[in-house]
């Protein structure tokens, strides 16, 4: 066995064949962008000086460096066990959404309802389902509100549920809640 085929045999790795499309066909789409998305002076002093010299620099070595790796792989196709890797990649942008919706709810019921509710969700959702575990990401909740509103004095837009409230509560909610 040759020194080559062993280290490939030894780097084989689930979800790398998935891995490298995927950034090459990144790449080559910066690449193909380069020129709606730098500009090009013409009477820059210097070449390396052009705004779109090293972003296509950077650019061209992704390609290339990505291209020789797809090469060099022994197994260019994905298989099923780069196919699981790659979902489990994908994971985590469940988090990315539950924050999109806590932040995207705060300005409709308020900072201190939505802390709560995301605390006990998130708690809940990673598995831990007795009672100790909501009151810890309750109480984590309201000291959150009040590190942000209350000592770091962070201004965040009362809730549209707000304005329902009469006067004097109304300004006590957004003021601390």
């Amino acid at each position: 066995m040759s020194i080559e085929s062993d280290l490939q045999a030894r780097t084989r790795v689930a979800g790398q064949a998935v891995f490298i499309l995927g950034a090459l066909g990144l790449s080559l789409l910066l690449l193909s962008q380069i020129t709606t998305q730098t500009v090009w002076i013409e009477d820059a002093k210097s070449f390396p000086a052009q705004p779109r010299f090293w972003p296509g620099v950077a650019i061209a070595m992704m390609v290339t460096s990505f291209g020789l790796h797809l090469l060099l792989m022994r197994r260019r196709r994905p298989d099923r066990l780069d196919w699981v890797e790659a979902r489990r990649w994908l994971e985590p942008l469940e988090y990315v959404l539950w924050f999109m919706a806590y932040v995207f709810l705060v300005p409709v019921a308020g900072f201190l309802p939505m802390s709560l509710i995301f605390a006990c969700a998130l708690t809940w959702r990673l598995g831990y389902r007795d009672a100790g575990y909501f009151w810890v990401a309750a109480l984590f909740a309201v000291c959150t509100v009040a590190l942000f509103k209350g000592l770091l004095g962070v201004k965040i837009p009362g809730a549209a549920v707000y304005d329902a409230l009469p006067g004097t509560l109304r300004s006590f909610f957004i003021l601390y809640l």
